[in-house]
């Protein structure tokens, strides 16, 4: 029998015209001959009697401080609400269906409670459920520890539940459900004439999520990646086509862009004779204070990098009470176009620099890799540098199967 697996998100689940159409999608698949394998969201916004938040809020209420395993406790409730609640209404429709949550589904994690790492996934009691004819509904977000406790994922921890079961019984697909048509190739709130992806590789996809797209969590990706299983980017509320993600797409140089707003950047400047102890020092005392940094640049006698602007003010105090001269930027934003096509390309930097440059917009600092460019720019210059590259690199008119080249 193929299985495929189908999540839907919050949005997806939020009412009863959205789980009918949720359910639409799930029924046409089961009538196209695959047995459907989903993972839902928790449902419901603050304010609402069974959102996160609002449990949240009610156990805060008697006190701010919740240990973590309890509040993994309660947190997975959402989940657990959307799996009876869709399952429930499947059986009505004359669909048989069972609710799982992440332990009945066989997701085994670490202790890591908020963010725990899936360890391994035994599909046994899935397969039985498939093999009964049974649509099976699984709380994402959540697994449980060797002790037996509930834990939770983290963020995009449903999407992980998906793709990583979509591994481990071997499914067909995996389909991610949104309230989207599909991967974009930047951000339609700031380009209007962003377009839809109709593929895009999994090392991509990664890369766009890291510089800021908010599309699919990377450690998602990841685990369908490491078992060779496409994803599915689609829209409860369309038949949109939707993009695939593999590990192969069409031949392009710039897949798209992303973007990272409130940035600061921070200098050291390096006056001592032993300049490169002086450096060591810089990096180990970001690293104690735990401060993640970016965009980091070596010099010969001063370093460049970049922290959210949350931190800056802390990381500016930490350097210069160990004797450092250190001054900020704030108001930075970086700003990143992404492509497995760039890869032994020439020219890309160059048709970067030139485009925002005759824009008139300032390049603060630079970084790259084998399939990213990162500019940072003053965070007022963030949505035009955008619109500027958007456009340089055709994005805005190509169709998806044409090669955005010099």
């Amino acid at each position: 029998m193929k299985i495929i697996v189908q999540k839907f998100g919050g949005t997806s689940v939020a009412t009863a015209e959205a789980r009918h159409k949720a359910m639409e999608k799930i029924i046409r698949a089961k009538n196209e001959g695959f047995a459907p394998v989903v993972v839902v969201s928790a449902m419901g916004r603050k304010g609402q009697p069974y959102a996160t938040d609002t449990l949240i809020d009610l156990v805060k209420s008697i006190d701010k401080e919740i240990e973590p395993r309890e509040l993994d406790l309660l947190i997975s409730c959402g989940e657990i609400i959307s799996s009876v609640v869709l399952a429930h209404s499947l059986k009505a429709k004359g669909y048989p269906a069972v609710a799982l949550t992440g332990a009945q589904a066989g997701i085994l994690t670490d202790d890591n409670h908020g963010n725990a790492q899936i360890v391994n996934i035994d599909p046994t009691p899935i397969k039985k459920y498939v093999e009964e004819g049974k649509i099976v509904v699984v709380a994402g977000f959540q697994g449980c520890s060797s002790n037996g406790d509930v834990t939770t994922l983290g963020r995009g921890g449903s999407d992980t539940t998906a793709t990583a079961l979509g591994a481990a019984i071997k499914a067909e697909f995996v389909e991610i459900y949104t309230d989207v048509d599909g991967v974009m190739t930047v951000d339609p709130r700031l380009e209007p004439e962003a377009n839809i992806l109709k593929d895009i590789t999994y090392k991509e996809i990664c890369e766009m999520a890291y510089q800021g797209a908010k599309v699919i969590h990377p450690r998602a990706v990841e685990a369908a990646m490491s078992g060779h299983v496409p994803i599915k980017i689609k829209n409860t509320f369309s038949d949109a086509e939707g993009t695939l993600i593999t590990d192969r797409a069409a031949a392009r140089v710039i897949t798209g862009l992303a973007h990272i707003a409130d940035l600061s950047q921070i200098k050291v400047v390096l006056n001592e004779e032993a300049i490169q102890m002086a450096k060591v020092r810089v990096f180990k005392l970001m690293a104690e204070a735990k401060i993640s940094l970016d965009l980091i640049n070596v010099g010969s006698d001063s370093l460049h990098f970049v922290v959210s602007s949350e931190q800056a003010q802390k990381a500016l105090n930490i350097l210069q009470e160990a004797g450092f001269d250190a001054r900020v930027r704030a108001g930075c934003a970086k700003v990143s176009i992404i492509g497995a096509g760039m890869e032994g390309v020439p020219g890309v930097m160059a048709k970067v620099m030139e485009s925002l440059d005759k824009a008139g917009i300032n390049v603060l600092q630079t970084s790259d890799s084998d399939i990213t460019i990162s500019c940072l720019v003053k965070e007022e210059d963030m949505a035009d540098a955008i619109k500027v590259l958007h456009n340089a690199f055709g994005l805005n008119q190509q169709s998806d199967r044409e090669e955005n080249s010099e």
